[in-house]
């Protein structure tokens, strides 16, 4: 009998994979590989021979054709394994509501956390739902284990029903993509696909075919530094150099007062003493256009507080993260369309959003592998309020199933 889509998901959310952004190694923590090796375990137990972890943890494996079309593209499904830094993910202790009939829902661990309906009114959808959230001390990890549960389960039910018939489908599981590191280490001559989707979305229904674009910003100050009794007129203090900076950032361009497709200038990180600090920031705007001007911005503001501190000295350094995949998307219509007809065949009726984030779908597009975002279901990520309701995670592996369906027919 075959294992439930929910039940997979349970099993993996109890596993801690955060990832860490100040570690150097790929994956960033070893933790992640204990999930890898499940997965690994799982996909041969159902069928798929070549499924292995390789050194930087990401897992590998084929769903072989079984159609007499030989002009089917060989299709990438992908999802991540790490779980975000943002919050705890040590411990975790799912908990399910079964057949939610309203209201809001407060946490057991923590009466303080309470997933609002006013805040999220996707719940007056899931009337009847079996909902899984956390205990409210962690976040639950459906970012992504969700995507990765109904991957599995999609991969099971294909290999039991060899009458639908499909081209070659590659699974791909990442390490570290919560920092941005998802696909660093990717081998796409193994991988061997034509196109992709990673399935890393929100609500039941959705397919996204653009994210921002997004660059990471690093300030470093050095100040004067010099004993306070003596410091009139001579210290420079970077920490409050960092300061002023951070005081004339524009507060009409920040993640907490933008939305849609404004982009935003964020600090993310600040380390100081008096003779030193390091200032961390991401830029994010949908437009390449829109990202330059808000760095410009950002040195303007850096070059003009410099300016009252003659004797410090600052850097000021860029690093590219991802671009908009939708610049890679539109030149392969076919991957959204496809997916859309999957997504009414499965029983929803398709929503195109914009991602106001990234995922390894980003990158993959750019680095020759064009990937669109499909819905995993899941809610409120990176905080203990997440959630995804049972039903939507069916829904989800409906739509992979009817996903390989319709690449195979239309080929």
């Amino acid at each position: 009998m075959a294992v439930s889509v929910t039940d997979r998901f349970l099993r993996y959310v109890v596993i801690d994979t955060q990832s860490d952004a100040s570690s150097k190694t790929q994956p960033s923590t070893e933790k992640q590989k204990n999930l890898g090796r499940l997965l690994v375990d799982e996909l041969l137990s159902i069928g798929v021979s070549d499924a292995h972890l390789d050194e930087h943890g990401y897992v590998y494996g084929t769903i072989p054709s079984n159609t007499p079309k030989n002009s089917v593209p060989v299709i990438c499904i992908c999802a991540h394994m790490d779980t975000a830094p943002d919050f705890s993910g040590t411990n975790v202790k799912p908990q399910i509501v079964r057949n939610y009939q309203g209201g809001d829902i407060r946490l057991p661990a923590d009466s303080s956390r309470v997933i609002r309906v006013a805040d999220h009114p996707v719940l007056k959808d899931m009337i009847g739902h079996d909902i899984i959230t956390s205990d409210g001390t962690t976040l639950l990890g459906a970012d992504d284990k969700a995507g990765i549960a109904e991957i599995v389960a999609a991969a099971e039910f294909l290999i039991n029903n060899p009458d639908i018939k499909h081209g070659t489908l590659r699974i791909l599981f990442t390490t570290d993509e919560e920092i941005g590191r998802g696909v660093d280490k990717v081998d796409l001559k193994k991988l061997g696909a034509d196109f992709g989707y990673t399935m890393d979305g929100g609500a039941a229904g959705s397919i996204e075919d653009e994210t921002f674009s997004a660059d990471a910003v690093d300030i470093a100050i050095t100040g004067v530094a010099i004993h306070p009794g003596q410091a009139y007129g001579r210290m420079e203090n970077a920490i409050r150099i960092a300061g002023d900076i951070i005081a004339r950032l524009p507060r009409d361009m920040a993640p907490e007062t933008t939305k849609g497709r404004d982009g935003f200038i964020h600090p993310t990180g600040l380390l100081g003493v008096m003779e030193k600090a390091n200032l961390s920031f991401i830029i994010r705007d949908f437009t390449e256009e829109g990202l330059k001007t808000k760095e410009a911005l950002l040195e303007k503001i850096t070059r003009d507080v410099m300016e009252n501190y003659q004797g410090s000295s600052y850097t000021f350094t860029v690093k590219e993260q991802y671009r908009n995949m939708k610049e890679v998307l539109d030149r392969h219509p076919e991957i959204v369309e496809h997916a859309v007809e999957a997504i009414k065949r499965a029983g929803m009726e398709p929503r195109r959003d914009s991602i106001r984030g990234g995922t390894d779908g980003s990158r993959l597009s750019f680095m020759g592998l064009p990937c669109a975002n499909i819905f995993a279901g899941g809610h409120a990520f990176h905080s203990p309020l997440e959630f995804v309701s049972s039903q939507d995670m069916d829904k989800a592996v409906k739509t992979i199933v009817e996903l390989a369906k319709v690449w195979e027919e239309r080929a």
